[in-house]
Formats: C-alpha cells, sequence, structure tokens
C-alpha cells in the first residue's frame, strides 16, 4: 500500500493552520504538503512538523502574489526575472522547512513561446538550486480554464526539453480524469516519470471512493510499479470534519 501524506492546504481546514499538524498526525499520517506557506513565518511552520513529527512533502512556487496577480507564470513570456526573484525566496522558505519537493507552477499562457518561457525557467530554478527537487504539474481546464500545462503529454515534452534529475512529474487522480478520462491509464503510461502523486476523486475533488475512479486499483497500480514516493490526499472533504472522510485511509 502507498505511503499516505495530508494536504493541509485542503483537509483539517476546520481548524486553524498550526492546528492542522496535529490532526493528521493524530489521523495516521506521517507527512504533509502545504500548497502556500508564505503567510507564516517558515520557523513557525517547521516547529509545528517537528512537534508532530511530520516530513514536509511539497510546497508550491512563486508564492502568491498579494498584489492580484495570477497564482502561477514560469511560462508566460517576460516574466523571467520575476520568476528568478520569486524562485530565490521560495528557496529561504525550503531551507527551513525542507520540502521534499517545491511544484513550479506553469500559469496562463499558450503556445511555443510559453513552452520555450516555462522549459527556459524550470532549466535555471534546476541549475540554481540543484540539490533541490522541483515538480510541474497538468491542471485540468475546468478547474484552470487557459492553464498552460493542462496535458500530460505536454508535461512528457517539457520534461524532456528541460532534461534535468531534479525536474519531475508530479500526478494528480483528479485532473488526470478530468483531463483525460481515465487516471489509471495515465499512471500506467507516465509511471516513469512520476515522482510525487496526489489523490482526489472527480468530478468534484472529494474524497477517495467518490466519484468516477476506482481507487483500489490505482493503489494496486502504484504498488506493483514500484513507487516509492508519496500519495498526499488533496481533496475537499464533504463532511464538516476532515475526520469523517478517512474511510478510505484506514481501509
Amino acid at each position: 500500500m502507498p505511503k499516505f501524506a495530508a494536504n493541509l492546504s485542503l483537509l483539517f481546514t476546520e481548524l486553524p493552520y498550526l492546528d492542522r499538524f496535529s490532526a493528521a498526525a493524530q489521523s495516521g499520517f506521517t507527512a504533509v504538503e502545504i500548497l502556500f506557506p508564505y503567510d507564516l513565518a517558515a520557523k513557525e511552520t517547521r516547529r509545528a512538523l517537528l512537534a508532530n513529527g511530520l516530513d514536509l512533502v511539497l510546497i508550491n512556487a512563486p508564492p502568491p502574489n498579494y498584489t492580484g496577480g495570477e497564482p502561477g507564470y514560469a511560462a508566460v513570456p517576460g516574466g523571467t526575472a520575476r520568476f528568478q526573484s520569486d524562485i530565490r525566496r521560495v528557496l529561504r522558505y525550503a531551507k527551513v522547512l525542507m520540502p521534499q519537493y517545491i511544484h513550479v507552477m506553469a500559469g496562463y499562457a499558450s503556445g511555443e513561446e510559453a513552452l520555450a518561457c516555462f522549459v527556459e525557467n524550470l532549466r535555471w530554478a534546476a541549475d540554481f538550486a540543484p540539490d533541490q527537487m522541483f515538480t510541474i504539474e497538468p491542471l485540468n481546464p475546468v478547474s484552470q480554464p487557459h492553464y498552460f500545462l493542462n496535458d500530460y503529454e505536454l508535461a512528457a515534452e517539457v520534461l524532456d526539453h528541460v532534461e534535468r534529475p531534479n525536474v519531475g512529474l508530479q500526478y494528480d487522480s483528479f485532473h488526470a480524469q478530468m483531463i483525460h478520462g481515465d487516471a489509471l491509464t495515465i499512471w500506467d503510461r507516465f509511471k516513469a516519470q512520476i515522482v510525487h502523486a496526489q489523490i482526489g476523486a472527480a468530478p468534484d475533488r472529494s474524497e477517495p471512493g467518490r466519484g468516477e475512479m476506482d481507487f483500489a486499483a490505482l493503489f494496486k497500480a502504484m504498488d506493483q510499479s514500484d513507487y516509492q514516493g508519496w500519495v498526499s490526499a488533496e481533496y475537499t472533504p464533504t463532511t464538516r470534519r476532515t475526520q469523517d472522510t478517512l474511510i478510505w485511509l484506514r481501509q
């Protein structure tokens, strides 16, 4: 059975941020991910991780633009200087938080110029921080209209161009199902490039056990492919208490 982490940006949100760490640990998780941990000093989050014996699997980059800009722009031409500045800021957080992965968000763009920009920015980040692992993740066009990285074939093409050992593919069952209609087939096709996985049911991004997907078959496929990475629960609970949606984990 895969090893599971909890996404604290979506799970246990009925609790204050710092209380979510103990709730995750008490529910049986030994690792967490936090999409945007930038509202609080990194040392506060690190303290909560250590107090509860939790590893930090992943954070997102770049940090949010509090002036109202888009939440990602690595593939948006013309933003290279800002990208490099924000990656440096993310890496300062990462030095304290020690996430295994930093997910680089592509942003909203299209075309060959956007592809070239994304590849260039990923190469720069990988070379600037060779000891840090980065990921890219396709997001579905229903949830994220006009997002550049909206297909697993495109993600594989990007990785082929980047050619860096510290840049890999981030799989999300919800997005894979919404994009391609068969999350299990996508796992089987791209498993060699997948370094981190997330799970949520489609089409409403709820807990495993709902919707269109056979999660038992997906977990079995992960085991059979000898996947050694984390599988992070990244879904929107359908009940007020996250704990009440963890039947899939207890099973």
